[in-house]
């Protein structure tokens, strides 16, 4: 396929259309820049005039199982891939199996309007971001046309749920008892890591020295080598892999129970506290903090929490 594209010279009137032919740059200048741009469609299905550029039919079964082999070759994860299944499934059971030429602007409305009356806004949106993936996808391997629009709806800002010291203390003081989800609970505050990446951890990942831990998240793929960590929670840490097993690789040797972790909550006073929000505690002008729990001796211990706000995306 050969190009035609519009530019503007520096201090020249006009605009200009420019492509190649013959292995040789050519351009042509134009008063206008709608000009310029009806005279790239015509240069461009001149310059093109020998080449396929309608649309190919396809069934939907043959177009998903390409989509998935396309997504495992760029590297995208099991968990990703489910969840652009799930999406499809819906579009499947709402829409029907289409083949490539039924996939139209009116099928897709279908789709969200039937989809928005049975789930939320947030779901809705993480299906409307998959389709538009698969659609963006399907165009440029011609299935489908490229007159296709969708986009994401508006949703209300949610508020940023962050826990203060009171609170903090009380979620310490009912997870002592829980060696591991208390663990869990300090990096989560002390570091805005999310819960996958601190399962993910591995001892060698923690530099005890410096006070540095080596993290990968999952979501982002992204890296960061030397994680500052709280000296008081390094010492917790310390203390904690010191009660590990010899040989042990992983930091944590159980899974993370959710229904632990609701009684803690419940017993805290914070019945509606996710995981995931602590690890805003961490990004809030309340740090540096006394994070306070009550110690196995019945003791007030108070950990200063103090480092710098490090990117935690």
């Amino acid at each position: 396929m050969k190009k035609v594209w519009i530019y503007k010279r520096k201090n020249i009137n006009g605009w200009w259309a420019g492509w190649y032919e013959s292995g040789k740059r050519k351009a042509k200048a134009l008063p206008t820049r709608k000009l310029a741009e009806h005279y790239c469609q015509l240069k461009y299905s001149q310059l093109n005039s020998d080449v396929f550029t309608g649309t190919v039919t396809i069934g939907w079964k043959q177009m998903v199982d390409e989509y998935r082999e396309s997504k495992k070759v760029q590297g995208v994860t099991e968990a990703s891939l489910y969840e652009i299944a799930l999406t499809l499934r819906h579009f499947e059971g709402l829409v029907g199996k289409c083949n490539s030429k039924q996939i139209s602007q009116n099928s897709i409305d279908k789709f969200i309007l039937q989809r928005g009356s049975e789930v939320k806004r947030s779901t809705l949106n993480k299906d409307i971001r998959n389709l538009r993936t698969f659609i963006n996808w399907c165009r440029k391997k011609r299935y489908v046309n490229s007159e296709i629009e969708i986009r994401e709806l508006k949703e209300d800002e949610r508020p940023v749920k962050s826990l203060n010291d009171a609170q903090v203390k009380k979620l310490m003081s009912v997870a002592e008892p829980y060696r591991s989800i208390k663990m869990r609970i300090l990096l989560a505050l002390g570091t805005g890591l999310r819960r996958g990446d601190i399962e993910s951890l591995k001892i060698s990942d923690i530099d005890f020295a410096n006070n540095y831990i080596t993290t990968t998240s999952k979501k982002t793929r992204k890296s960061m080598g030397s994680r500052p960590v709280s000296a008081s929670i390094m010492t917790e840490l310390t203390r904690y892999v010191s009660t590990l097993e010899v040989g042990q690789g992983k930091l944590f040797g159980d899974h993370f129970s959710h229904k632990r972790w609701k009684k803690i909550c419940e017993d805290a006073g914070l019945t509606d506290l996710k995981f995931h929000d602590l690890r805003k505690y961490a990004d809030t002008p309340i740090m540096p903090s006394k994070v306070l729990y009550n110690g196995p001796l019945s003791r007030k211990m108070a950990y200063i929490v103090q480092f710098n706000k490090v990117y935690s995306a």
